[in-house]
C-alpha cells in the first residue's frame, strides 16, 4: 500500500503538466502566483458518488457480475408499473445505462488522484449487493458472512484497496437511499401502500435492527480500509419525496402522496436507525487505517438548505419558512447530534440518553435555497394537527439554485447549533439549462467555504458531486453532474473531462484558489 500510495503521487506530480496546458485556456495556469484565498493545511478535496449511481451500466462484464438487482431502487425504477406510473415521476432509464463503475473503478480513481490531484473520496456500500437475501435469522458476525455475497465483499475490498493505492482517503456511506428489496417492496408500496407488506422504512423495528446489523457486519469488514464512516445520506430525500410529494425534481420509493404518519414513522425509524449503526461501526471497527490514533470517525450526510419566506412582508410565509427550516433541518439533526427528539413535532423535544454523543461529524450537502408561502387551504395541511407544522403545503416551495452564499449560511448554521466538524460531502451543478455554470458554481462555493473557515467554522475537506456522470436516480441519466460527461449511449462508457475538471484540479494541487480563478468567476464573499 504505502509503495504505490507513493507511486499515485508521483503521477498526481506528473500530471500537472497536463492540468497546467488545460488551464492555459482558462485564465489560469500551474505557475501563475500563488492562491488568493488559501485552504488550511490537510484540508481533504474529493469526489462523491454513490453506489447505485455509478456502480451498473459495465462496458464487459455479464449483466450477473455487474447489476444489483436486488434493491428497492432497481424494482421501482424498471417495473413497468411504476415507470408507467404519472406520480412515480421516472424517467425510464435503467440503471444499466448508468457508468459502469463496478468494471472502471481503477481508471475512475486514478483520475481522481492524477488529474484532479484529490486525496479523498466518498464512496458508499449498496447494501442489496452485500446481502441479496434476508438477515433476519442471523446474530452473529459468522452467520452474517454465510449470507453475504463473496462476489460483493471482493469487489468492495479491490475498490478500496485501489482507492488506497491511489493516495484517496476513503468515506463511506454505508445507504445512501437504497433498500434491499427483501425489506422494502417499492412497487407494491407505491400501486398499495394501504396493503403492502415490506414497508421500508415504516416497518419500524425491523429496519432498525436490520440496518445496524448491516452496518456492523460491514465495520468489521471493511474497518482496515475504512475509518470514516457516515450512516445514511439526505435522510429528508427520503421522507419526503418518499411520503409526501413526489415530483419531477425528485421522487423515492415507494413515492406515495400525503402519508403524513409514514413520513413521520420513516423520520423516527432513521433517527433510530442513525444511533444504532453509528453504535454498530464503533463496537466493530477496530483498526486505525490511516495511522491517526483512531480507528473510526462516524458521521451524517445531510441536506441543507436556507429556507426563507416567499413575502418577508407577510406573517403567514415568515411563520411557514421557520416552520419548514424546523422540519427540515432541525428535528433530525437535534436528535443525532444532541439526543433532543421531538417525538410529536411540535417543537418541543426531550434529551434520549440512547441519542446522544451518535455524531462525531456532519457531513453538509448544499445545492439551493428554499423559498416557502403559507399555504391556505387547512383541510389539506400537510401535516394536520401537528402544531406549528401545519401552514406550509411541498406545493409552495420554490428552488434557486444559484446562491453560493447559502452554503456559507447552511456551513455557520450546523456549526453553532451542533459543534460538530464538518465535511461538505456534495455540491455541485449540472452543465445543462436552468442550473448555474458548473466552473463558476464550484468556484463560488468555495469562496464561501473560505468565508465560513474564517469565522472559525470547523470545515475539513469538500468532495464535489460528481466525479462521473451518474444515475441521477427518478431523473435517470438526464441530469449529468460529472466532472467527467459519460455518454450512456456509447457501450465502452468512455469519460471525458468538462471544463470545470481542470479548474477543480488547480484548486486542489494549490490547496486555494487562485488569483487569476478568483478574477475570472469575481465573487466578494466578505458581502
Amino acid at each position: 500500500m504505502a509503495a504505490r500510495g507513493a507511486q499515485a503521487r508521483i503521477a498526481r506530480r506528473v500530471g500537472r503538466g497536463v492540468v497546467a496546458a488545460a488551464l492555459a485556456g482558462c485564465g489560469g495556469a500551474v505557475g501563475a502566483r500563488g492562491p488568493a484565498v488559501r485552504f488550511p493545511e490537510g484540508f481533504l478535496w474529493g469526489t462523491a458518488t454513490a453506489g447505485f449511481q455509478v456502480e451498473m451500466g459495465c462496458p464487459t462484464l455479464e449483466r450477473d457480475q455487474c447489476e444489483d438487482r436486488g434493491s428497492d431502487w432497481y424494482a421501482f425504477a424498471t417495473s413497468p408499473q411504476t415507470i408507467a406510473s404519472p406520480t412515480a415521476h421516472l424517467s425510464g432509464d435503467p440503471p444499466t445505462s448508468g457508468p459502469g463503475q463496478w468494471e472502471l473503478y481503477a481508471e475512475d480513481f486514478a483520475r481522481a488522484s492524477r488529474e484532479l490531484s484529490n486525496d479523498a473520496y466518498r464512496m458508499s456500500l449498496e447494501w442489496s449487493r452485500i446481502f441479496p437475501e434476508p438477515t433476519d435469522g442471523a446474530a452473529t458476525t459468522d452467520e452474517l458472512r454465510a449470507l453475504a455475497s463473496p462476489a460483493a465483499l471482493a469487489g468492495y475490498h479491490a475498490m478500496l484497496g485501489e482507492l488506497r493505492a491511489q493516495g484517496l482517503r476513503p468515506m463511506v456511506t454505508l445507504d445512501h437511499y437504497t433498500l434491499p428489496s427483501w425489506i422494502h417492496d417499492a412497487v407494491g408500496c407505491h400501486l398499495d401502500f394501504a396493503s403492502c407488506e415490506r414497508r421500508g422504512w415504516v416497518d419500524r423495528e425491523r429496519i432498525v435492527r436490520e440496518i445496524a446489523k448491516y452496518a456492523g457486519f460491514a465495520a468489521a469488514e471493511f474497518g482496515a480500509e475504512v475509518d470514516v464512516w457516515a450512516t445514511l445520506n439526505e435522510p429528508l430525500a427520503v421522507f419526503y419525496p418518499g411520503y409526501l410529494y413526489p415530483s419531477e425534481e425528485r421522487s423515492n420509493p415507494p413515492a406515495v402522496l400525503l402519508q403524513t404518519e409514514a413520513a413521520k414513522t420513516a423520520i423516527f425509524s432513521m433517527i433510530d436507525a442513525h444511533a444504532r449503526m453509528y453504535d454498530a461501526v464503533r463496537a466493530a471497527d477496530l483498526v486505525d487505517a490511516d495511522g491517526d490514533g483512531e480507528a473510526a470517525s462516524i458521521g451524517l450526510v445531510y441536506n441543507l438548505s436556507p429556507v426563507y419566506p416567499k413575502n418577508a412582508d407577510r406573517p403567514g410565509d415568515v411563520l411557514a419558512a421557520k416552520n419548514v427550516r424546523y422540519l427540515y433541518d432541525e428535528v433530525f439533526l437535534r436528535a443525532v447530534a444532541l439526543g433532543e427528539l421531538d417525538d410529536d413535532l411540535d417543537g418541543d423535544a426531550e434529551v434520549r440518553s440512547d441519542l446522544v454523543g451518535r455524531m462525531d461529524w456532519l457531513g453538509v450537502n448544499f445545492y439551493n435555497r428554499i423559498f416557502v408561502e403559507q399555504f391556505l387551504l387547512p383541510g389539506l395541511a400537510i401535516l394536520p394537527g401537528l402544531s406549528p407544522l401545519t401552514t406550509f403545503n411541498p406545493l409552495t416551495l420554490e428552488y434557486d439554485r444559484d446562491y453560493a452564499r447559502g452554503l456559507y449560511e447552511s456551513l455557520t448554521f450546523a456549526w453553532q447549533r451542533f459543534g460538530r466538524p464538518i465535511y461538505v460531502t456534495e455540491n455541485g451543478s449540472p452543465p445543462i439549462q436552468g442550473y448555474p455554470e458548473q466552473d463558476r458554481f464550484l468556484i463560488e462555493n468555495l469562496a464561501w467555504i473560505q468565508r465560513a473557515l474564517a469565522d472559525g467554522v470547523d470545515v475539513r475537506g469538500y468532495f464535489y458531486w460528481s466525479l462521473i456522470d451518474n444515475y441521477e436516480w427518478n431523473q435517470g441519466m438526464g441530469t449529468p453532474f460529472g466532472l467527467y460527461a459519460v455518454d450512456p449511449s456509447d457501450p465502452t462508457k468512455r469519460r471525458v473531462a468538462r471544463p470545470a475538471a481542470a479548474v477543480y484540479a488547480d484548486v486542489a494541487q494549490r490547496n486555494g484558489i487562485s488569483g487569476a480563478l478568483m478574477s475570472r468567476f469575481p465573487i466578494d464573499p466578505r458581502s
